[in-house]
């Protein structure tokens, strides 16, 4: 079993909190990591609520479902019985230990309401994205540290090229998926994982009437990835009501197969009013939706950046969720059209600009968008990378580096991370 990074993150939760959701998309590895903390010294009984006795249970007769349950117990997609949280409230309340319960959902536990009102100052709530590049390749990824440490010491990096890169975002990072070698094995995977995603978890959270708009609005979705979101944009193209659209899009977002990038403004206020990236939680999920496949994905110029920029911009949102920087991610863009493809800012309000290039080869005018956003922000500016598919690393002037996308999962943490 290949190690989680959030695994720590969890012990140490269970171990001041009585109650902790682990959330994320369907066959994420959620149950995987769950069932292997009893390794790490969480001895707890496991039920799961894709069972139908248990389902049945826990549904008809909630406070009498958690009154029988062990000291200590996983609760598995227990989004699909909303009554238990009133419960588990009630009996944390009776008696509230650390660790008493462990959840698992793959619905956002900020939109399940009776979550939000029942457990709130009693749950933490950590997030398990499908695999990360560092975590398929066995290691623990430090880009997201080395990019705050003092001083930035990148190197030359394996597997840097193009060709490389479009094996990684085609596989994408569900474990299921990822175990199929075979192309055609792997979409047909992709295609059930979408359908049961509608079937099932979209219908736990919402009566949705026409399931036959929810296909073509994936592959839109898809289309648009690594673009500023419009809304009325999309639901024109979809031939959707405005608010028809809201709602499957918050659907869309509540299962964790779409989410969005803000914008990233020096005022706070700013920041809500301007429009975000759209970005799918998978890259090889978001292939898939646009036919691309490993040889068509190679000389596809068309969409290839988009794919490319939105692999990245994934990888980064997963470390984030582990590094000890635990920066904010944002995207950047002026009136003038001015760009910065992602933006990570830490605690302290310091900036580092991420673009992202399909060529082996860049110039100083890829620069530009990271000057101007350097020029704007001034001393919170603490530097600027450029993620090209070459393989070394290369200044282009003061706190400017050039940098492989495969130091995203190679280059290693430092002691000075974040100081």
């Amino acid at each position: 079993m290949k190690h989680r990074h959030i695994t720590p993150l969890v012990l140490a939760a269970l171990a001041d909190t009585p109650v902790v959701f682990v959330q994320g998309p369907r066959q994420s590895g959620k149950t995987t990591l769950v069932q292997s903390l009893r390794e790490h010294g969480h001895p707890a009984e496991y039920r799961t609520l894709d069972d139908a006795a248990v389902l049945a249970a826990a549904r008809s007769d909630p406070d009498g479902f958690v009154d029988s349950l062990p000291e200590r117990v996983i609760l598995d997609e227990v989004q699909r019985a909303p009554d238990l949280f009133r419960a588990i409230k009630r009996s944390v309340d009776a008696k509230r230990r650390p660790g008493r319960f462990l959840l698992t959902g793959s619905a956002n536990a900020l939109v399940l309401p009776k979550v939000s009102e029942s457990l709130a100052g009693r749950m933490e709530v950590l997030t398990l994205a499908p695999f990360s590049q560092g975590e398929i390749s066995g290691r623990r990824e430090g880009f997201v540290e080395a990019c705050f440490a003092r001083e930035f010491k990148p190197g030359t990096f394996r597997d840097a090229g193009w060709p490389a890169l479009v094996e990684r975002a085609v596989g994408g990072g569900f474990p299921e998926a990822l175990a199929r070698s075979d192309a055609a094995r792997r979409s047909a995977w992709f295609g059930s994982y979408i359908t049961t995603l509608l079937e099932r978890d979209v219908r736990d959270l919402s009566n949705v009437q026409n399931w036959s708009d929810l296909p073509r609005l994936l592959r839109l979705l898809a289309a648009r990835t690594s673009g500023v979101l419009n809304l009325s944009d999309v639901a024109r193209d979809a031939h959707l009501p405005l608010t028809t659209l809201q709602r499957h899009w918050a659907l869309l977002e509540a299962v964790f197969f779409v989410r969005t990038l803000p914008a990233w403004s020096g005022n706070l206020t700013s920041r809500l009013a301007k429009a975000p990236k759209i970005l799918l939680n998978d890259a090889g999920l978001l292939c898939h939706l646009l036919h691309l496949d490993a040889e068509r994905l190679k000389t596809d110029d068309l969409m290839s950046g988009s794919v490319l920029e939105s692999f990245v911009a994934v990888e980064l949102a997963k470390q984030a969720t582990w590094s000890r920087v635990r920066p904010a991610l944002f995207h950047y863009r002026t009136q003038k059209q001015q760009e910065v493809d992602l933006v990570m800012e830490d605690g302290a309000g310091r900036l580092v600009g991420i673009e992202v290039k399909k060529t082996a080869s860049p110039t100083s005018s890829d620069f530009k968008g990271l000057r101007q956003l350097s020029e704007q922000t001034g001393r919170k500016f603490l530097r600027g990378i450029l993620l090209y598919t070459g393989s070394t690393s290369v200044a282009f002037g003061p706190n400017l580096h050039a940098v492989p996308v495969s130091a995203l999962w190679q280059l290693e943490s430092t002691d000075e991370s974040s100081s």
